[in-house]
């Protein structure tokens, strides 16, 4: 709080006594406390609600999970972009809300038992609930949060410090009151998103060096403990059986596992055949092939494993072929159209995927967000102050990933990408693709996952088709996190996920202030005007209405800028599990719900 402010409501409010400063910090404006919160229109669940519809609320309680991860881990501070954080580490922690799976932007009340908010969402003030204890027994206070927001947003990775740029101030009222004051009012998200940050004990990190990856045990007040670990190969979790949050609406019918262990694989095989074989029990698949035709044995055949295809109505996003536009050859949105033309999705599907997939055209595909027709009206009215800064074809034609018949034959696609190239400078000669200065086009194509090869081979061989020199590398998980962050990459394989209610996760996308901050997730290196401004416009909707008329307008601009050469989407979750597990009638619509499954009790351990 500024001089000014200060002094604005000492005369508003007549206050004479200097010692009632602290006090003034609290709001002109009265607010009816809360249980819950949501982005646009009423909440599904009411006050004093029991529990959420998709769980069980009389789950039985124990036995274990057992998953896999690829790769290895050397820290459990998964907060910042040093170290490789051990997967489930979440599992330790809580946020001041939780989010309802079946709501497409709900929170309710976890660390915060209530809210009270500004009518214009200015401002947000949680009262924590007097219960809340970290895992040690200390209590949850408001000086933790604000000790939380302060420790990411100066030392936590970049995406903390673009994400909540917008918040002006955060003050402790009282012992068990926190409130958030907000520099625009028109991001009607922020007021929600600070309630999903996990809160980190104040006592704790203090006198730490937050800054560096770690194996030492931190505390936390979520439902699991870390119980042991070796360090890059294997790490579990055990319920708390003293969480102070157990008895709560969000959380009834949740964290029904006694323990969770992840078992680290380097090879995607070996954890496929090593789950056959029982080394662990339930996995997500990733893999066309792999569910088509690796799924198979006596295992599957005697019932003891299940697999499943869930569906689901989450945004897909944008899984794609990343162009780093700060390398010269990908910074002209012509050579980035024409290398689009050697994804031949039609035939990747057929010859390799099993028909499994669906082309993806939008960064907001599988949602009504997606630009799927031409721009209405009410659209048409967004583009009004920036028009002369997208290209024509926004206005005029409906994006289309280029597409074939499948049969593998090149050629139209290969003239079109030439002419293309040929408009940029680029000429082929005696087989090679040659620039001005006479030099053939070359890059790198970066893999972590060597089961990618097999998709990357085809494109590459097109490429060269093209005239084009691309190699395929595959390096190990250390090395290609530390190559991603620092962009030090001229393709790779990566993707954009969504929300069903897009906000300020799209600054660290595409917008100009992260495209040279190292570690953010603008891994095209955007610098453009106009998706600036339509980033803010998504940030600033007033409402459900405008926020998807606003989304399809940043849609359009990232599709005929060619920042990407777009890939495919599955809209179900394929999941195999031993058979000891069970799960609710009724699933939630936007997540797969894995924190609702139980072990069946005659399956569980002695």
């Amino acid at each position: 709080m500024n001089f000014k402010q200060l002094s604005k409501q000492i005369s508003t409010l007549c206050l004479l006594s200097a010692s009632l400063i602290y006090t003034l910090s609290t709001p002109l404006q009265a607010a009816t406390p809360q249980h819950g919160i949501s982005m646009y229109g009423d909440l599904k669940y009411p006050p004093g609600f029991a529990h959420f519809d998709y769980v069980n609320p009389d789950a039985p309680k124990g036995g274990s999970v057992s998953e896999n991860a690829l790769g290895t881990f050397d820290s459990f501070n998964g907060f910042i972009i040093k170290g490789a954080a051990a997967d489930g580490i979440g599992l330790i922690y809580d946020s001041l809300l939780s989010k309802a799976q079946d709501e497409p932007f709900s929170l309710y009340g976890l660390l915060a038992e209530s809210l009270e908010v500004a009518d214009d969402r200015s401002w947000i003030i949680f009262n924590l609930n007097p219960k809340a204890r970290f895992s040690d027994g200390q209590p949850v206070t408001a000086e933790d949060v604000v000790y939380t927001f302060k420790l990411l947003r100066e030392q936590g990775a970049p995406f903390y410090q673009s994400y909540y740029r917008d918040i002006s101030n955060i003050e402790a009222l009282s012992e068990q009151r926190v409130k958030f004051s907000f520099s625009v009012s028109e991001n009607r998200e922020l007021a929600m998103i600070v309630g999903e940050v996990s809160i980190l004990p104040k006592h704790y990190w203090e006198g730490r060096d937050f800054s560096k990856p770690g194996l030492d045990i931190p505390v936390g007040s979520g439902p699991y403990l870390i119980d042991s670990f070796d360090a890059g190969r294997t790490i579990t979790y055990r319920r708390n059986p003293d969480y102070w949050g157990k008895d709560l609406p969000v959380n009834r019918g949740r964290f029904n596992f006694a323990s969770i262990r992840y078992d680290y694989y380097k090879d995607g095989n070996v954890a496929l055949e090593a789950f056959k074989a029982g080394e662990y029990e339930f996995r997500q698949e990733t893999s066309s092939k792999q569910w088509a035709t690796g799924y198979t044995g006596a295992v599957f055949d005697e019932g003891k494993i299940i697999t499943r295809n869930l569906v689901h109505e989450n945004p897909t996003g944008m899984q794609a072929f990343i162009l780093n536009t700060r390398k010269p050859y990908f910074s002209d949105a012509r050579v980035r159209e024409a290398l689009a033309y050697a994804f031949d999705f039609e035939w990747t599907n057929q010859n390799i995927f099993y028909n499994a997939y669906t082309r993806t055209h939008s960064f907001f595909s599988n949602s009504e967000m997606a630009a799927t027709e031409l721009p209405t009206e009410k659209e048409l009215q967004i583009f009004e102050p920036i028009r002369d800064k997208v290209p024509e074809e926004v206005f005029t034609t409906v994006y289309k990933a280029p597409s074939t018949n499948g049969e593998g034959n090149f050629r139209r696609q290969l003239r079109t990408a030439l002419r293309l190239l040929k408009s940029a400078g680029w000429e082929l000669k005696n087989g090679l693709l040659l620039g001005p200065d006479g030099q053939q086009m070359t890059f790198e194509i970066l893999l972590i996952q060597p089961a990618f090869e097999r998709v990357v081979a085809p494109f590459a061989r097109n490429l060269e088709r093209m005239g084009i020199k691309p190699t395929i590398r595959i390096i190990d998980a250390s090395q290609y996190i530390n190559r991603v962050r620092s962009f030090d990459f001229d393709i790779i394989v990566s993707g954009f996920g969504q929300s069903t209610s897009p906000g300020n996760e799209q600054r660290e996308y595409w917008h100009s202030s992260t495209a040279d901050l190292q570690g953010s997730r603008n891994l095209i290196g955007i610098k453009n005007p106009a998706v600036d401004y339509l980033v803010e416009q998504i940030i600033q909707a007033p409402d459900r209405e405008q926020l998807v008329l606003r989304t399809r307008a940043l849609d359009r601009v990232l599709q005929w800028n060619h920042y990407v050469i777009p890939q495919y989407h599955i809209n179900s979750y394929r999941v195999a599990y031993w058979d000891k597990f069970d799960f609710p009638s009724v699933r939630p619509k936007y997540s797969l719900g894995f924190d609702t499954w139980w072990v069946k009790p005659e399956k569980m351990e002695p």
